[in-house]
């Protein structure tokens, strides 16, 4: 009996002590609630869902809350007596309690709180402190104070709860709190926080009803005495739920309601962390495929960007071609045999007349090997941006390279193969034999060595090729690199740029310069001319003319832009005062014409630089060369020569154009030129040509063998040859072998060749050879033509014969169409010799012919002693004689009046020397009467009968010895001017030949070979108009 009456006092007091607890939980509760109202809204929005779901578990607390709360409130009253009314209350509050245990999953664990209080152990969590720090928390700790001390001051429960209510306004808030808003309150981790605010964004929040100031009367708790939980049970294993720990208060430690850790929350934690887990494993999947997608999508810009045409950067060739590269840096696998090595293998190389030479037309290789490969040593890094191949020069055979990889090293050991990002790119190469093909790269490649590897040809492994780059900018110029000095426009011009960049010059030097045009070519573009002269538009007595002539080939350009870039800079020099441009210009009419042949240009323009093929552009419209398309006087001069007819029939000089020829097929153009040669008193000229680096000087043509005659000496009579000496045998020897035909004057045209070439800064340089052979110039640059390349009916040979023009031709280069950044190196390599050989035109003797009445005589003859042609004045009465320094018997002639010869002295000044003649008339008007009456032939005396004469006699042995006969005559006029007085010719006595008496030697020289022509004497025809105006 003692011991039920020690319990029963005991039960209410725990009871009142867990209430006074509750009290102050729920008080601090409510006092963060008010501080901290504006971040309890937000927090829950965030954990709607939460929310949602737990107030269907609050309804559940909240019956064992009322079913704990009496029992809660006797543990508040002191340790007294109670009334058997309490007692009884107590004890049915007491069996309420374990039924409603008996129904729960763990009911043994309730006693755990009154033995041994659990909440400071939330407090010793390492995360939760975070949330204390705020500046708004500390709020919640000081109110309960004052109010804990409030409520025990009340006798009986229902007026305390009352009162406190009222103090907390709980009267307005009780119906609306939930568990959830007691657990939005509590402050939650950033990191999770983020993560239930990404849960909560895929769902529409709850508004109204979390609004503090929202009735709903669902919600509606009639009694007072009910109290909101305000706290819910932490679960330690999940990590990502953190409730709201309160701060510990002074008076009594903390303890949690029975109920709070009744409920067991680890399904819904375990959920919530799989729920995140998911989410966080979707998102990254979901970056993952994002990234996925922009990497593909810049791949396939990529790859976009790749397939579209992007212009390749356009790159100079190296110099194959051109011979800038050397032999040296060249490399091949193998050769078919030594005619075909890899020197061959430069773009448009040409093979000699035997094509099983040592001159062949492309690089061939061993077809016995198995790798082939062509390689070139740029020796220095430079950026490749193509090739261009180009099959074998031959008459017979059609081999080319149909397709080809190529490779790429720094140092000829490691080999790279262009690839053009799926696999090894290969490249298609030629059709045929002569068209060149360019191979461009997409993108430049840096190396030093670049190798072609050929794949499939045509016919037999040959090609010839060219390689395009570009130097580094950080390269340096080396030793054969000439950076141009003057400032031109150094560019390719077509016709209609041609044309105004001569206006341009015209209205730079208007003193100085005249543009005029010669003719027109056979698709009616005008062939222009530009005079520079200090008086254009006339002649000027004692002053000379000169000519350069370019373009008679189409693809020819060098010459073209040459004397573009000379039309220039004669007029820049001239006003910069230049005194040696001033001496030029006002000592010398020059006459430039840069196209000769402006419609094969304009195709050859078209092709470009390195595609147009070795011929394209090379003749006319209608088929011509007009380089080769001039009458053929050599053979008309030769002919003469054979007769004896030179130079009183036929005269060495100024030739007449056979009839026949201009009514012929002839080109327009030349047609055009001649006319204007005929018509400009030129002294000195010269043509620019291509594809060869040499001087070529007359006769073009080759004379043929004479026949041969019993005496094997070429017909020539036993008798004459014993009178010759071993000079004049060998020439003859010479002659008769087919060999080289020289002019009267070899010895100036390789003088005016020779200064060209060493002018040059390059053309000596021949000991690489020439562009298609060996050297053939003995290392001077200069060559006979006839001896080289022979043709019929050239320009120069023409000019030599028909007028008074020594021209010679200069070859200005391997390449005929120069890439347009070589034009400034060509420029500074051509730029003296060009000056050079202008000034050469002062060289020799210059003067007037007139007559004792001061009249000028025009077309009189001017002839130099020992050389065999003449030249004319011109309509004023001057000329000009192109001589080498020394003393020269001169004698000028005019029809009417008396010769006169003269001593004149050309020394090594630069100017000519002068030495003019001054003729008195003649009685050639008689003779003229005289030789009319006769059929324009005097008549000789003939006796039939024999006669014996003092002096030395002469037998003829033959009507065929004209020589002879001359040779004779000659030696009675020189014993007769030594002192002799009389000559007598006697006559022999044999029998076929008649005696033929010699006439008495006159005076005049006029008639001293003038005899009859046996009709027996067979040769070849020439239809030639004697004239007695040409003597």
């Amino acid at each position: 009996m003692k011991m039920q009456t020690f319990r029963v006092p005991l039960l209410p007091t725990l009871f009142a002590l867990c209430w006074i607890l509750l009290l102050v939980i729920h008080v601090d509760s409510v006092g963060a609630e008010r501080s901290n109202q504006k971040t309890r809204s937000i927090h829950m929005k965030e954990n709607s869902d939460v929310s949602s779901k737990r107030e269907e578990i609050q309804d559940v607390f909240s019956e064992d809350t009322q079913m704990d709360e009496p029992d809660a409130e006797d543990k508040d009253k002191p340790k007294d007596k109670k009334t058997p009314e309490e007692l009884l209350e107590a004890k049915a509050k007491k069996a309420s309690e374990k039924a409603a245990k008996a129904k729960k999953p763990k009911p043994t664990k309730k006693p755990k709180p009154t033995k041994k209080p659990k909440p400071p152990k939330p407090t010793k969590k390492p995360k939760p402190p975070k949330p204390t720090k705020k500046p708004k928390a500390p709020k919640a700790t000081t109110t309960p104070k004052t109010r804990e001390t409030t409520t025990t001051r009340k006798t009986t429960m229902e007026e305390e709860e009352e009162k406190i209510l009222l103090e907390l306004g709980w009267d307005m808030l009780f119906p609306t709190v939930s568990p959830k808003k007691t657990e939005i309150k509590k402050p939650i981790e950033p990191d999770h926080g983020n993560v239930h605010s990404k849960k909560e964004a895929t769902r529409p929040p709850i508004i109204k009803e979390l609004d503090p100031d929202y009735w709903d009367a669902r919600y509606e708790v009639p009694e007072p005495d009910l109290i909101p939980n305000v706290k819910e049970p932490s679960n330690t294993d999940d990590p990502s739920i953190y409730l709201p720990i309160p701060e510990e208060t002074s008076i009594s430690p903390r303890t949690v309601a029975p109920w709070y850790e009744e409920y067991d929350y680890s399904d819904l934690a375990a959920k919530k962390l799989e729920e995140e887990l998911e989410k966080a494993r979707k998102a990254k999947e979901e970056k993952a495929e994002k990234l996925r997608k922009i990497w593909e999508e810049e791949e396939e810009e990529r790859r976009q960007q790749t397939a579209l045409h992007v212009e390749p950067k356009k790159c100079p060739p190296l110099g194959m071609e051109s011979h800038r590269v050397e032999d040296d840096q060249i490399l091949a696998s193998s050769m078919s045999h030594h005619g075909y090595s890899a020197l061959r293998g430069r773009l448009n190389m040409q093979s000699s007349d035997d094509e099983e030479d040592v001159y062949g037309g492309a690089w061939c290789a061993d077809t016995e090997e198995k790798e082939h490969w062509f390689q070139l040593d740029a020796r220095r890094e430079v950026e490749f941006t193509g090739v261009i191949t180009q099959g074998r020069n031959s008459e017979s055979n059609n081999d080319f390279v149909s397709s080809f990889f190529v490779a790429f090293s720094n140092d000829s050991r490691d080999w790279t193969v262009l690839h053009d990002g799926y696999a090894e790119w290969l490249f298609y190469g030629n059709v045929d034999k002569d068209t060149p093909v360019m191979a461009e790269f997409s993108f430049p490649v840096v190396a030093r060595y670049i190798r072609i590897l050929p794949q499939s040809w045509n016919g037999s492994l040959c090609m010839r090729l060219e390689v395009l780059g570009c130097p580094l900018p950080t390269s340096y110029l080396t030793e054969n690199d000439v950076p141009p000095t003057d400032d031109l426009d150094y560019r390719h011009h077509n016709y209609k740029e041609m044309r105004q960049m001569m206006k341009v010059i015209n209205e730079e030097c208007p003193n100085i310069t005249r543009i005029y045009n010669i003719g027109k070519s056979s698709q009616g573009l005008k062939m222009y001319a530009m005079e520079i002269s200090d008086n254009p538009g006339e002649h000027e007595t004692g002053e000379p003319e000169f000519r350069y002539t370019a373009g008679l080939h189409g693809n020819e350009v060098l010459g073209r832009e040459l004397l573009l870039l000379l039309m220039q800079f004669l007029c820049k020099e001239y006003n910069d005062d230049n005194p040696r441009v001033r001496h030029l210009v006002e000592g010398v009419r020059i006459h430039l014409v840069p196209s000769l042949n402006p419609d094969a240009y304009e195709l050859a323009f078209e092709m470009g630089s390195e595609m147009g093929n070795w011929a394209l552009g090379h003749w006319t419209e209608e088929g011509y060369d007009i380089f080769q398309s001039f009458p053929d006087l050599n053979s008309v001069l030769w002919g003469a020569e054979d007769r004896g007819w030179v130079p009183r029939i036929i005269p060495n000089h100024h030739i007449p154009i056979p009839e026949n020829f201009l009514n012929g097929s002839v080109a327009v153009e030349t047609k055009a030129i001649i006319t204007w040669m005929e018509r400009t008193p030129f002294v000195l000229g010269a043509n620019l040509q291509g594809g060869e680096k040499i001087v070529a000087y007359p006769f073009d043509m080759q004379r043929p063998p004479r026949a041969t005659g019993a005496d094997g000496r070429g017909g020539q009579p036993v008798s004459e040859y014993h009178q010759m000496n071993e000079e004049t045998w060998a020439r003859i020897q010479r002659q008769n072998e087919g060999a080289l035909r020289e002019t009267a004057d070899e010895n100036l045209f390789r003088w005016l060749a020779m200064t060209y070439a060493h002018s040059h800064l390059t053309m000596t340089e021949t000991h690489r050879g020439s562009c298609h052979t060996d050297d053939i110039t003995g290392g001077q640059g200069i060559i006979n033509r006839a001896s080289w390349k022979p043709v019929v009916g050239s320009m120069n040979d023409f000019s030599y014969l028909h007028t008074n023009c020594f021209e010679i031709s200069i070859f200005l280069g391997c390449d005929k169409f120069p890439h347009e950044s070589e034009l400034a190196t060509e420029w500074e390599n051509n730029r003296e010799a060009l000056l050079a050989f202008i000034e050469q035109v002062h060289r020799g003797i210059k003067g007037v012919v007139r007559d004792i009445d001061g009249n000028l005589l025009a077309n009189a003859t001017v002839s130099v002693e020992g050389i065999k042609h003449d030249v004319k004045t011109a309509a004023n009465g001057d000329y000009w004689r192109l001589l080498n320094p020394g003393e020269y018997r001169v004698t000028a002639r005019a029809d009417g009046y008396s010769s006169q010869t003269r001593l004149c002295i050309v020394g090594y000044d630069a100017s000519a020397s002068s030495c003019s003649f001054t003729l008195t008339k003649s009685n050639w008007a008689r003779i003229r009467q005289i030789m009319a009456q006769s059929g324009k032939r005097p008549r000789i005396p003939t006796n039939t009968t024999g006669s014996s004469n003092t002096g030395p006699a002469t037998v003829p042995q033959n009507e065929r010895l004209r020589r002879l006969r001359l040779l004779r005559l000659r030696k009675l006029r020189m014993e007769k001017m030594k002192g002799s007085t009389s000559m007598k010719t006697t006559t022999t006595t044999t029998t076929v030949p008649p005696t033929t008496t010699m006439p008495t030697e006159t005076t005049s020289s006029w008639f001293d070979i003038w005899f009859e022509v046996d009709s027996t004497t067979t040769s070849q025809d020439y239809n030639f108009e004697y004239r007695i105006d040409d003597y």
